[in-house]
């Protein structure tokens, strides 16, 4: 029971390290790794070449598959072209497969002590993280050692024998073993270096060791295709081509079977080479068969997941790319891009209200009080998107953007709200009595109008763009906004004296208003706040201290 338990330990370290070495490149090298599968697929066979570079770095396939399938959706590659890099990346896990199938044990100790000291001296670094992937790696070589010893162990007991005496070949379901385990550990690779791990202290037959290979395959692209499974249809037209490459591999292998141990069965005397050669073999025949038919295969998959035909509204591309999670600088990224959506959702509900208040337009008001619907989901989306991006894994920078990305948005959502409740108030207090502001009253609100459409975009810019001289800009039209609304407000009593008949009907209105609208416009200069303190360039208190006041 010991030895069966200490199997089970060793599996669930092999599974992990697996995880922690992929998820550790993703941070260090995402962004990197995105930029050179984007710029190499200008044709098929360079994009072959790129799956197989940056799947052999990552050392996962569905890795690979969610990046370039978020490149889809977003119609930064063609879909030929990314079932390409997938037929590259299937080679590149085998390559890793062979890798580890060697005995590289005596690694183990080195990296996970090199790992060990990186990670926790230098934890939020790059450093740190490179030393997360020297961790994972270390553990897997341990993992592997463990599971030979193990098993080496199980294999000579009585009962063990004679289980293993009755195994017989059963392909279909050695498939669905080796899916379902590629399918829970999250990961072919580990599954199929256990298989090699197995044949080779005969724990398993070769010929079953083979067939449970076959089913990782299957597995990896099953996996794939169940993790985009709630993504939009171009981002999950590539996981669904890749699993017809495999599907349509699987078959033609079953068409020959034990052909593999017949050609290299007697060149190969080690059952674990021989098995990690045929996952290598299976892969690179694959992508010679199908590389001629991406084109076609792309087709099918369009005809099973045709595009929706797309709106103005439904059809926007949305840039929050949950496969972008695991890679946080490329997911603040999004969220940066959504952010920018929301302002100029409000931007576009700023420009509406003044027409409303103009024209008494009441069907533009309904639109723009369903455009804060709008604002209010995308907060919310933006919101719940950045807390699963994993605030470990964040730079300094990317957490101080991260905090800068939920203030903007917060900043966004409230003044969409107060915008709401301006054009309610111009319905309720202006359209529906039907009065009218005075001319001098209505060029004052025109005014500060205006002053607020350019501080938005000028806020807008300063959170995209960081530019601290910007920033100070914005700050100054705080203090400059504010004496305006207190030079208008005391106009426009200075009417209220001369009896001027529209300033009194709109003298509530006219005061609310003025005062929303300073209320935005303080929303709108918050943004500038992070920028300057980043900068130095804040003081920490701007109230005058007790003993200046008392020493006057």
């Amino acid at each position: 029971m010991t030895h069966l338990l200490n199997l089970f330990a060793a599996i669930a370290l092999l599974v992990w390290g697996t995880q922690q070495v992929r998820t550790g490149i993703l941070r260090v090298f995402g962004a990197n790794l995105r930029t050179i599968l984007a710029r190499s697929v200008s044709n098929r066979f360079a994009a072959v070449v790129s799956g197989i570079g940056v799947t052999a770095v990552v050392q996962s396939s569905t890795a690979t598959a969610l990046i370039v399938s978020s490149f889809v959706g977003q119609g930064l590659v063609n879909l030929p072209s990314a079932l390409a890099v997938m037929l590259g990346a299937d080679i590149g896990t085998s390559l890793m497969a062979v890798v580890f199938s060697r005995d590289l044990s005596w690694l183990s100790p080195l990296f996970i002590f090199v790992g060990v000291v990186l990670f926790i001296s230098k934890q939020s670094t790059t450093a740190g993280r490179v030393g997360r992937v020297l961790i994972g790696l270390g553990l897997m070589l341990l993992a592997l050692k463990l599971v030979t010893q193990s098993t080496a162990v199980l294999t000579q007991a009585a009962t063990v024998k004679a289980l293993l005496g009755s195994l017989s070949s059963d392909l279909l379901l050695e498939l669905l073993v080796g899916a379902t385990l590629a399918v829970v550990s999250y990961s072919s690779l580990a599954i199929v270096l256990l298989t090699a791990t197995l044949a080779s202290t005969a724990v398993i037959p070769v010929d079953v060791a083979l067939g449970l290979v076959l089913g990782a395959n299957l597995g990896s692209g099953l996996l794939a295709v169940l993790t985009t499974l709630h993504a939009n249809i171009e981002t999950r037209q590539v996981p669904l081509g890749n699993l017809v490459f495999k599907v349509l591999g699987v078959f033609a292998v079953s068409l020959f079977p034990g052909l593999w141990l017949r050609v290299a069965g007697p060149y190969i005397g080690d059952a674990a080479t021989l098995v990690v050669g045929f996952h290598l073999a299976f892969n690179v025949g694959v992508g010679i068969a199908f590389i001629g038919i991406t084109q076609v295969v792309a087709r099918w998959v369009e005809h099973w997941l045709p595009k929706p035909d797309k709106t103005t509204v439904a059809g926007r591309q949305r840039h929050l790319d949950p496969t972008a999670l695991s890679t946080p600088s490329l997911a603040i990224s999004c969220a940066v891009r959504e952010a920018m959506h929301q302002a100029d959702v409000v931007e576009a509900m700023l420009l509406g209200s003044i027409k409303v208040m103009k024209d008494s337009d009441v069907h533009l008001a309904k639109e723009l009080r369903k455009m804060d619907d709008t604002v209010d989901e995308l907060y919310s989306d933006i919101k719940y998107y950045l807390t699963k991006i994993s605030r470990e894994a964040l730079g300094e920078n990317e957490a101080k953007r991260w905090t800068d990305i939920i203030s903007f948005t917060i900043n966004m959502e409230q003044i969409g709200d107060i915008i709401e409740r301006v054009i309610q108030d111009i319905e309720e207090k202006k359209i529906n009595k039907g009065r009218q502001f005075s001319e001098a009253g209505l060029a004052e609100i025109c005014e500060l109008h205006a002053r607020l459409v350019d501080n938005l975009r000028l806020g807008m810019s300063v959170f995209l763009n960081g530019n601290v001289r910007d920033a100070r800009r914005l700050l100054e039209e705080k203090t400059k906004f504010r004496d305006l609304e207190r030079q208008y407000a005391a106009t426009h009593i200075a009417r209220l004296s001369d009896n001027t008949l529209p300033s009194i009907e709109t003298s509530s209105l006219h005061l609310d208003l003025i005062s929303d609208l300073k209320r935005i416009n303080s929303h709108i200069c918050s943004i500038a706040y992070p920028i300057l303190d980043s900068a130095g360039e804040l003081a920490p208190n701007r109230l005058r201290l007790p003993q200046e006041t008392t020493g006057r």
